[in-house]
Formats: structure tokens, sequence, C-alpha cells
């Protein structure tokens, strides 16, 4: 869960519990301040703006036949590498969700002949940041090195990927801090209101499970498990790798073949069938002791691949997308005071699009709140947006979008996520080209045929007066 281009959503999943992950502190703290200085000098690497960078872009393909998208520059010695394994938690045992989330947070946790604590020095002394975690649907990782600890950074890597141990001490270790973490969310409301809805959603489907397991499943959760998880999912074939920074095409190819080239060719995953969601036009109150009730609103959406997601997301900025010029923001916070914060985006998963709405409010005007909402939906689905709305939602989004590049880091994860949507190395160039051609006849046809967004699956976490609970 995940974000796509488009939109960073929270609620594909809670971060795995951040126990092995974290950037350590090196051992030589002289060092340690250097690392800090340079890293945040980050934000000076890469812009030019977003459209100039297609032609930066060089698609390198290893010796061995393993393609990375690669933005090289030299402004600064580091090297960002964003990657991900096709297949996340949706490979999940159905009775044990919660495998792809604890197989990732172990990654790190020793490797070959190094012990966890071994592992994690090496990473401290070299000021080498390394991070796995999943989503729904696919395994993700990260390096971050300065150029000079290239070959160790990728080494560790290598060996993360290709040899994990999962020693006893350091699965119980992690499973306990995983455990931790799912009793917070527990009683954390927007986590209550996410598994519910995904839940009542997509029952008897890999989507309706958590992803980071539940109190029940994370403790019967085997070494047999974690590793059958990663012999089957970490392979060649379901690898996408983005890389910026301080090394060249042939260097990286070298790299690609030394860090994954013993990895399988092809992983061996369940297949995961496309889904569309259930409870659509019910109301689901979970009763929770708190001041505020959260509320979650979702319905059926556009896949990504749709040639109407485009025209979708500006309708989508129009309605909720933007902070302080949206509908539903200007409907309920500022014409009625009914929350601080109201949004609604779009999700894009690799089996099922999706559109939510959610805002937070006092009890008794949760109901009210929830049939703003739903009226903003449906006035915006009938009679679909304003040429000056239009015209600002353009401005905003194509201005906007080169805030995306502007550190190494986001630079990678923006073409990870554009090789993962597949969406072409050209997409940069093209996008904002995209945005500027959609017009209010394609913003009415798209919201006829989203007509369905107005039967919604509602989740309400809190004591909202009139609805129950």
């Amino acid at each position: 869960m995940t974000a796509r281009p488009f939109a960073t959503w929270a609620a594909q999943v809670a971060p795995p519990p951040a126990a092995s992950g974290a950037l350590r502190m090196p051992a030589v703290t002289g060092f340690l301040l250097l690392f800090s200085m340079v890293v945040m000098s980050l934000a000076l690497v890469t812009p030019t703006p977003a459209q100039s960078q297609t032609t930066r872009i060089t698609r390198v393909m290893s010796p061995g036949g393993i393609e990375a998208w690669l933005v090289r520059d030299t402004t600064l010695p580091l090297i960002a590498m964003e990657f991900a394994f096709m297949g996340g938690a949706a490979q999940d045992p159905a009775d044990k969700p919660g495998v792809a989330s604890l197989t990732a947070s172990l990654l790190d946790e020793g490797a070959g002949d190094m012990t966890a604590e071994v592992f994690h020095r090496t990473l401290a002394d070299k000021a080498i940041e390394l991070h796995f975690d999943a989503n729904r649907d696919e395994m993700r990782g990260s390096v971050r090195t300065l150029s000079e600890n290239r070959d160790a950074a990728f080494d560790l890597l290598r060996l993360a990927v290709t040899a994990p141990r999962f020693d006893t001490e350091a699965v119980e270790r992690i499973r306990t801090a995983q455990l931790a973490a799912l009793r917070r969310r527990s009683t954390e409301p927007n986590a209550i209101a996410s598994e519910r809805w995904f839940a009542t959603a997509f029952p008897n489907h890999p989507y309706g499970r958590p992803v980071d397991g539940t109190l029940q499943s994370v403790p019967a959760i085997t070494r047999d498990d974690l590793v059958g998880f990663a012999k089957k999912t970490l392979a060649r074939g379901n690898l996408k790798v983005a890389v910026v920074g301080d090394i060249t095409p042939e260097e990286l190819g070298k790299q690609l073949d030394r860090v994954f080239g013993t990895l399988p060719a092809q992983p061996t995953l369940a297949p995961v069938a496309n889904v569309t969601p259930k409870g659509l036009g019910t109301v689901d109150v979970v009763p929770l002791d708190v001041s505020q009730s959260v509320v979650m609103i979702g319905t059926d959406g556009l896949d990504r691949q749709d040639p109407d997601f485009i025209p979708a997301y500006v309708l989508n900025h129009i309605l909720g997308g933007s902070a302080f010029s949206s509908r539903l923001f200007k409907e309920v916070r500022e014409a009625r005071g009914l929350a601080y914060s109201v949004y609604s985006y779009q999700v894009a998963l690799e089996h099922v699009g999706l559109w939510f709405a959610g805002t937070a409010t006092k009890n008794e005007r949760a109901a009210e709140s929830i049939r703003i909402i739903a009226d903003e939906f449906r006035k915006m689905l009938d009679e679909g947006p304003t040429q000056t709305e239009l015209d600002e939602a353009k401005s905003y989004l194509t201005g906007s979008y080169a805030l995306r590049f502007d550190t190494s880091s986001k630079v990678a994860g923006q073409l990870l996520q554009i090789q993962i949507d597949k969406l072409g190395i050209d997409y940069i160039d093209r996008r904002n080209a995209l945005i500027e051609a959609v017009t209010l006849a394609d913003l009415k046809r798209v919201a006829q045929r989203l007509a369905g967004a107005k039967s919604t699956l509602t989740v309400v976490v809190g004591r909202p007066v009139g609805l129950g609970g």
C-alpha cells in the first residue's frame, strides 16, 4: 500500500515495526556529522524541472539481464537505490497474514556469516542506510550510501536478499516489536477504520487481510514461513530497480549482477484475482470511546492503466485532493466548521482501483459530515466541475509536479513507481501534457463512469451520534 505516483496513501498499511531498517549511529562521530551534512544537501542535487528528467534517465541492462533505470548525478558523492519485488502481502498464507511484513523487517537482521549485531555495526560504521518493507503488492527496499562505500553497501544488500539468516533471537525480537505495534494500532481510530474497511470490502481475498498481520497470526508465523516467503518472492523476474547518484551505467550493471544475479530467475507467486469492493451502500460503526469519530468512505475507482485515470485524478483533486481549495474543504471545513481536515484520494492497487474520502469530526457531527461528503460526491458526479475549477487544478497539478523530484531519494522513488505502474520511461516528460489535455467533457465522461461512487462503504470509528455504536 504502499504510493502511486498520484497519491501517497497511508492507509495502504501502517509501516511495519521499525526495528531493523533505520540508519544506525556510526561509530565515528565526525564521520556521522559529515554524512549528515551531505544528506541535508540532497535537496540541491536533483532538479532541473521534472520535465527535463527523462533525457537524464538511462535504461541500464546488466550483463546478466537485470534492468534498472539510472539518473546519474555526480553533484554529490551519494547513491540512492530503490527497488521492489512484485508480490507483497497478497502472497501471505490465508491463515497467517503478516508473513511478508515480518520477512521484510528481518532481511537486514543478520545475513550470510554476519549476525544481526555485526550486520548493524557494519551498516553504522559505513554510514549506510538499508531498509525493507512490504505493502499489499510489493516487497520494497532502499539503499543510501556514500560513493566511497558503494561496494560495501551493495555487498550488504546482496547478503540481505540472498542469504538472510532469520536467527531465532532476531525473529523473536522483531516479532515482539510487530506485536507491540499491532497493540498500539488496535486503539488507533485511523488504523481500525482502514483494517475494517478492507476486511469488509474484500472478504476471502488477500486485500482483505491486514498487511502486518494480527495479534493471533503473528505469533503463529514460523521460521519456515519466513524462509519460504523469501524463497518464492525474491527473484530476478519480478524485480524493479531505480538508482540515482554517482555511478556510471557500466558500474551499475556490474553491481546489479553482483547483488541480484544469484536470485532465482522467476518467483513462485500464487495468482491474485482482480476484485471489486463489497459492502457498498452500507455504514459500519466500530464503537470506540474517543471524542472524535474517524470516517473512512470508499468505493470503486479506476485502474492505473485505465486511459481515464488522469481525468479521474484531476476530478478528484477538485473534489477533495487539494488541501485548501477543494469542494470538500470548502463545504465541510470552511462553510460549516465540521472538521479540521477532509480529503479524497485515489488508490490504484494491482488488482483494484479505489476512491476514498475521509475526515475526523466530533461524534455529534459525524452523521452530518458523512451526509455533506456524500452530497458533494453526488454533485460532482452529476454536474461535474466548472471551467475555473479545471483551470486552477491544472495550474496546481502541473506546477507542483517538480516537487516530487527535489531530492535523489524522491527521484529514485518516482522512477521505481513509474516502472511498477508500467507508464513508460518517458512518462515524466509526458505527464504534465496529459494533465493539460484534460477537458470538461473528459471530466463529465469520467464522472458518468464513476457513477457507482455514489454507492459507498462507510466505516466510522468512535461514538457517532445517530449512527449507532
